[in-house]
């Protein structure tokens, strides 16, 4: 069944096509606007008929007519005429953050570029700067943007992979009953991305001509006497497997190769730290940190600023989570861009809060914000504003383009600001998007270390921002990690599951998880 997302998805590429042909900029206009609505429907669309999705904003006949056919045939005739028109290079080219179909029509029309390859090197030859709208420090951001696009191209977020390879491993274990079949490889690591979905399968090679991804797949094949041994070697990790020595390497079973070398079991996603063999031979493994532990949700955003659900709508789902308190952090007044909050609004959202606060006891909502950290390190309002806040997440959203200097000054006059207490996805990454500014992780740390601030591991699968490889120095220094969803739907809460991998590959346990408190306590680290 294709899902809102993708049906918007589709619209979206239509119009940027159809941009790209130079076609009419009205009809490119309500394609755009049916992508930037449908996306936030919540109902399925398949679930409407044509007359309630003629009623859509922003839908009407022409539109409703080819949702149809995309929920019965899986296509849009309208959108494969434009992609067979369309040279294949110059859709990939579409793929390439910041470049949009204007400048991508220019580069065809008067250049002749129709791939990745050739516009590389046309920026490597200077050849852009004739053309208009492309000077020398846009022509080298391109560089750098393309050179990241293509070193990044057949590389998948963990979730889309652990998605899809949920789907897999149940098609094989029907397909192949009676066997064990395991996940193994990266993906069973929890890696932040993976460049494929790799299997365990007890007994001898099958033909697995029945699995039917886009995905890259890798089938490893082991005797039920051996699967423990092969597992532990198809999992791997930072030369983890050559670190353990067991004294019988052939095993049935993981925990009796565990055994046979003498130490715990240690978990699949730990085993891409160098030192976890050392852990367990020392008897320090981690407690890592269980969904379960997860006390409350913190970081998410309603209609108030760029939100798809209300504020009484993500607090009750947050609550029929099992989660004890949510802190609402919608954006601030300089983010424009996703209907910042300016003061008035401030305030009624947090009359609103103290009326469901009172509704909805002993279930908590906290009056947070994401303040975003103005070019100057300052964070958005006036004292009296950011006095009336519980607590604040400081992030930065804006002016990205800085050297590593400049970033971590900005951090760090941000969180020596007394009203900061949880710094927001510190480098500002989308993982196989935008690399994120440079900053000295060290530096930035400490300065938290020393102010008493809580680092965020943003849950959002496009950003897993503190990266994992950073929790043990931030441990190290006593900083608290603050697994937030940055949810902007109630689905959006689910991203906790990502940012919970992310947090155990780094070590976390409970004991370091800001969101692992309870309410008072929570409270109680905002008061200190």
């Amino acid at each position: 069944m294709t899902t809102n997302k993708e049906i918007a998805k589709s619209f979206q590429l239509l119009g940027e096509l159809m941009e790209l042909h130079g076609e009419n900029p009205f009809k490119i206009r309500s394609y755009q606007n049916a992508y930037l609505n449908l996306r936030k429907m919540d109902q399925p669309l398949s679930e409407l008929s044509e007359a309630e999705l003629s009623a859509l904003k922003g839908v009407g006949n022409a539109i409703s007519g080819k949702i149809r056919e995309l929920v019965e045939t899986g296509k849009m005739q309208t959108l494969e005429r434009y992609k067979a028109q369309t040279p294949e290079g110059l859709q990939e080219i579409l793929q390439v953050p910041g470049l949009g179909p204007k400048k991508i029509r220019l580069l065809w029309k008067e250049l002749d570029i129709e791939s990745i390859g050739e516009l590389l090197y046309a920026v490597n030859e200077n050849r852009l700067l004739d053309l208009k709208g492309f000077g020398l420090k846009t022509q080298e951001d391109l560089r750098q943007k393309l050179e990241f696009f293509q070193h990044t191209r057949h590389l998948y977020h963990y979730a889309a992979a652990w998605t899809e390879a949920g789907k897999l491993l149940e098609t094989l274990r029907n397909q192949l009953p009676g066997r064990q079949i395991e996940l193994t490889g990266a993906i069973r690591r929890k890696n932040n991305v993976v460049d494929r979905i790799e299997f365990l399968v007890e007994g001898e090679e099958a033909d697995a001509s029945f699995l039917e991804t886009s995905f890259p797949v890798h089938i490893h094949f082991a005797p039920a006497n051996n699967f423990g041994t092969a597992w532990v070697k198809t999992t791997d990790g930072s030369d983890f497997w050559d670190q353990l020595a067991a004294s019988n390497p052939d095993q049935p079973t993981e925990q009796a190769l565990f055994a046979a070398a003498g130490l715990p079991f240690v978990e699949p996603e730990l085993r891409d730290i160098p030192h976890a063999i050392d852990w367990a031979r020392k008897g320090a493994m981690p407690q890592l940190v269980e969904a379960t532990d997860l006390k409350g949700l913190v970081h998410a955003h309603s209609t108030y600023s760029d939100g798809m659900h209300s504020l009484r709508e993500m607090a009750i789902h947050a609550r029929s989570l099992g989660y004890q308190y949510l802190g609402i952090t919608d954006h601030s007044q300089s983010a424009f861009y996703a209907n910042g909050l300016k003061p008035d609004r401030v305030r009624a959202q947090w009359e609103e809060i103290d009326a469901l606060n009172a509704e909805l006891a002993p279930f908590r909502i906290f009056k947070g914000i994401e303040s975003d950290i103005l070019n100057d390190g300052r964070l958005d309002y006036e004292s009296d504003i950011l006095d009336g806040f519980d607590f604040i997440i400081a992030s930065i959203h804006s002016n990205l383009r800085m050297d590593e200097e400049k970033a971590t000054q900005r951090l760090i006059t941000a969180i020596e600001d007394p009203h900061t207490r949880i710094l927001g996805h510190p480098t500002g990454r989308l993982l196989l998007s935008r690399t994120g500014y440079p900053i000295d992780h060290k530096k930035v740390i400490d300065a938290c270390a020393a102010n008493g601030v809580a680092i965020e591991l943003n849950a959002n699968p496009y950003r897993l921002d503190l990266d994992w490889t950073w929790i043990p120095y931030a441990r190290e220094k006593d900083v608290l990690i603050a697994i937030n969803p940055d949810a902007h739907s109630k689905s959006g809460m689910l991203d906790m599951h990502f940012g919970l991998c992310a947090a155990r590959k780094g070590g976390l346990t409970a004991e370091g998880c800001l969101n692992a408190l309870s309410a008072e306590a929570f409270n109680r680290f905002f008061s200190e």
